[in-house]
């Protein structure tokens, strides 16, 4: 396969690559663990992740509460006592994602810290529960509840700033589209329909520029590439005092993972009819999720996933769901299930690096923020989607390749006039391993069920 880096065009402008710490931080209490992990993400020697997605916890009340798993119940700065009614805040709670998160900014690569809310505080709902409405597709916060809601997320937003921390955006609302609530609730979650999620937009809109705070709005978070995206785009666009405090459009590519044709659609739609806006790819894990942790496969499908996000999507940034998740044991199999890069027993007793830690790594280490995505002229399709081969300019020149073979072996021979290259190689025995660095060689072998690097100078 010839590939033409040398009459590649240039697309967007990259903002870089992050992941969230909902829920695994609050569980992560020992301090070399979070040593660890924090350099396995953000550290030079790691990931080297620049996005960061803090969870403003809704919190929950022990006599009203229905989410079951203690990893997704949430802790919250605001007491609140169902009684009385009085509340007060204490910011010594959440400490041990305060710390992760603090321990994480001490690396030096995060650009962007973003604050985001999965629910309303719990005593803001009309259920008094943070886990969505006891009707599906209802939004379970009152209007009346809007403008304390705002002011929930701003006072802490104002705390952080207030400590140095470098907040730069707010997401208030996460998947509006999806039901949420109803008979099973497993996590936090709140419904919106288009109306509500632009009236609560603009309330915050409203509130961060009277108090002159320096963030920006990080929405909608929709939880697919297309669905509602067009009414939600159109809705904010027309609301002029929300636009003056958003520059990006925020959505998760959940439910697509073998539909490349979803993400030309997206690339079409939205990113090409409307380039004042940035779109940023804000959370993804393979679901349903068929690839177990040692499942290299796992790899190979996040890998795939991101490089279309980017290429053929028009993503500028790309964040994944979690950094972490809870060891998720099939009874049938014995395999953890767990969707995220890490793995932690309950209180991290236990914890491992799962396969897709190097999907993301084999972007995010070798593609720094102010990269430019290429095209180079190779658009799988939804029936030849096997192999795929993503390129990137970097600030200092140098040109990255990324190629993901889940096909075959192939033969590859790079177009394009450069003096040295490196190859970074993964596949199921073989991590981040430099396969070659040298003269740069036009030349060289794809296996199969591989991830490659090519880095040329």
């Amino acid at each position: 396969m010839k590939i033409y880096l040398n009459s590649a065009k240039k697309l967007q402008k990259l903002y870089g690559f992050g992941t969230s710490a909902c829920w695994w931080a609050q569980a992560c209490g020992d301090e070399e663990v979070q040593n660890e992990i924090a350099e396995l993400l953000y550290g030079n020697s790691g990931l080297k992740l620049n996005i960061y997605r803090y969870n403003i916890g809704a919190g929950f009340d022990e006599n009203n509460n229905r989410v079951e798993n203690p990893w997704r119940r949430t802790e919250s700065f605001l007491v609140y006592d169902r009684e009385s009614e009085a509340s007060f805040w204490d910011y010594g709670r959440d400490k041990n994602a305060v710390a992760v998160m603090k321990k994480c900014l001490a690396k030096g690569n995060i650009d962007t810290l973003i604050l985001f809310c999965n629910s309303p505080h719990y005593s803001l709902c009309s259920t008094g529960q943070a886990s969505g409405s006891l009707l599906y597709h209802t939004c379970n916060i009152p209007k009346m509840n809007y403008k304390k809601f705002v002011d929930y997320v701003l006072d802490i937003t104002e705390h952080f700033l207030s400590e140095g921390l470098p907040v730069k955006y707010i997401s208030p609302i996460n998947e509006p589209q999806w039901k949420w609530g109803g008979t099973h609730v497993w996590q936090e979650g709140c419904h919106y329909e288009t109306e509500e999620v632009i009236e609560v937009l603009h309330l915050f809109a409203k509130e961060i520029i009277r108090r002159k705070l320096p963030v920006m709005l990080y929405a909608p978070e929709s939880g697919e590439m297309l669905g509602k995206n067009a009414e939600y785009l159109k809705a904010m666009l027309k609301d002029k005092t929300l636009m003056k405090v958003t520059d990006v459009f925020a959505y998760h590519s959940y439910h697509a993972d073998a539909r490349v044709e979803d993400r030309y659609d997206f690339k079409k739609e939205f990113v090409k009819a409307h380039p004042e806006i940035r779109f940023d790819m804000s959370e993804w894990c393979e679901l349903p999720n068929k690839s177990h942790t040692k499942n290299f496969k796992g790899a190979l499908i996040t890998a795939r996933i991101i490089g279309q996000d980017l290429i053929y999507g028009g993503a500028s940034s790309w964040t994944s769901w979690v950094a972490a998740n809870n060891i998720y044991i099939n009874k049938d199999d014995g395999f953890d299930y767990s969707d995220a890069m890490l793995s932690g027993s309950e209180h991290f007793e236990e914890w491992t690096i799962n396969e897709r830690f190097y999907a993301m790594a084999h972007f995010s280490k070798y593609i720094p923020v102010g990269s430019t995505a290429l095209d180079i002229g190779l658009h799988p399709t939804n029936e030849l989607n096997e192999f795929n081969a993503f390129a990137f300019k970097t600030p200092e020149g140098e040109t990255v390749l990324v190629i993901v073979n889940e096909e075959a072996d192939r033969e590859i021979s790079l177009g394009g006039k450069f003096n040295t290259m490196s190859i970074i190689y993964s596949s199921k025995r073989t991590k981040l391993k430099e396969k070659y660095k040298g003269r740069f060689n036009p030349d060289f072998v794809s296996k199969k069920n591989t991830i490659m690097t090519v880095i040329l100078k």
